[in-house]
């Protein structure tokens, strides 16, 4: 072993119980007594909020396709540094990305050449189990299959079916789960539930442990992680690669509405010297007064319409910041908010901010995914390409007249036109921006 040990836990389809694993498995190596950092693949926001929840610490996003491969190295090296393992949590299938694949988990494994343990529901299958995983092994060998977890085993017989056919192919079964009410968390339409709505989320995940813990052999894991772990030598990322912080004191909204700010934007943006301070709209706080800078992330302001149309002291006083010239930006939901106004999924609509001309609903949703390339001639202080991603099920229904933040393109390269608007100060877009372009991108 060179560094610290780690893997990655991937699946060959979305809806493979990946996450609900991930959760059990980091709680087993933390009552193991084991300091594991977590971290997850792609740009997901609600994953890493369970994560934190099921190893006591904070996770972060590492984005193969967004980010470069020395910034990936970078911040995986950093999470990982004082701890026991590094645990990555993939996104949709192995090889499944965007463009050509890039920006898959099997991407990110080899950028870090990790080893991948390989999640399987083989609920309604048996020898076909194995015939699957050897396809994926053979599909790119500079990927290692470390072990797989067959999920959703029916019964011991069935385990001994697949079992006999994993031995014929050489790939190690480290864990076989049996089907339990125990491994489900309940979704919306952005994904799960977030993990500040579960009360009792830390009990869930110890029953989810509890049982997985039956069935798996974290031993055998953690030899596969030793094997494969992160070089002690590696080139540090510099500055080019990180998002300049939006001010000198950024006011963020934070709360059940403002949730989706990745972590790394955090912490980078306290490495280089910025002040960072939180408010709740919901609650009717305003920002720091000292701030310069003020960050509406997105989340679900549109369950909370009614508290958000309520809010005096927080609409008055961001009224005043634009008015001040304060420099303000909106992402997906925040961008919403800086709206004219948000109509409800019932159809009633609810005034926002008004600070930049666009309304949006919810009434008829549809969903717009996707990895997208920007490009700016803003006042935000960050380089003119960004990588960035777009989700959401809200539409515009109407749009005034105002200057477009960013032109962007998809991952492929199309063109999807101007995304955004800015009037004066104010910014805002449904892109979620996670780090500079480069030259790979």
């Amino acid at each position: 072993m060179t560094g610290t040990p780690g893997l990655i836990l991937a699946a060959s389809s979305s809806n493979s119980g990946k996450t609900t694993l991930s959760l059990g498995l980091q709680r087993l190596f933390i009552r193991k007594g084991l300091k594991v950092a977590p971290a997850k693949t792609g740009p997901d926001y609600i994953d890493p909020a369970f994560h934190a929840v099921a190893s006591g610490r904070p996770s972060i996003n590492l984005d193969p396709w967004a980010m470069a491969p020395e910034a990936l190295r970078t911040r995986s090296h950093k999470q990982a540094k004082g701890f026991d393992m590094l645990f990555v949590e993939g996104v949709m299938g192995l090889f499944d990305g965007a463009a050509n694949g890039q920006g898959s988990t099997a991407s990110l494994a080899r950028i870090l050449n990790l080893p991948v343990i390989l999640v399987l529901d083989v609920k309604g299958q048996a020898q076909t189990a194995a015939a699957i995983a050897n396809g994926i092994k053979m599909h790119d060998p500079n990927v290692t299959i470390g072990g797989v977890i067959l999920n959703r085993v029916g019964s011991e017989i069935h385990e001994g079916m697949l079992r006999d056919s994993f031995d014929k192919i050489g790939i190690p079964v480290v864990g076989a789960v049996r089907v339990s009410d125990d491994l489900s968390l309940p979704s919306r339409h952005l994904g799960l539930v977030q993990a500040s709505e579960h009360h009792e989320l830390s009990n869930k995940i110890d029953r989810i442990a509890d049982h997985v813990g039956q069935y798996v052999d974290l031993d055998h894991m953690l030899s596969i992680a030793e094997a494969g772990a992160l070089a002690n030598e590696y080139a540090s990322a510099g500055p080019d690669h990180m998002l300049a912080p939006l001010g000198r004191h950024i006011a963020i909204a934070k709360d059940a509405a403002f949730t989706f700010i990745y972590p790394h934007l955090n912490s980078e943006w306290r490495e280089q010297g910025a002040e960072i301070s939180f408010f709740s709209p919901l609650a009717d706080e305003i920002p720091n007064p000292d701030a310069d800078a003020i960050y509406l992330p997105g989340g679900y302001p549109e369950l909370y319409l009614e508290q958000l149309d309520a809010a005096s002291h927080f609409k008055a006083s961001m009224k005043a910041a634009a008015k001040a010239n304060i420099l303000i930006f909106g992402e997906c939901g925040g961008y919403m908010v800086l709206g004219r106004e948000i109509t409800s999924k019932e159809g009633v609509a609810f005034p926002m901010l008004d600070l930049l001309p666009i309304s949006t609903s919810f009434n008829k949703p549809k969903l717009k995914l996707g990895y997208r390339k920007l490009s700016h001639k803003s006042n935000l202080p960050w380089p003119q390409g960004l990588n960035a991603h777009e989700f959401h099920f809200s539409q515009i229904t109407w749009m005034g007249e105002a200057e477009p933040l960013f032109d962007a393109k998809a991952a492929t390269g199309r063109d999807v036109g101007a995304m955004g608007q800015k009037v004066g100060s104010v910014h805002g877009s449904f892109a979620h921006i996670i780090a500079p372009s480069y030259a790979d991108s």
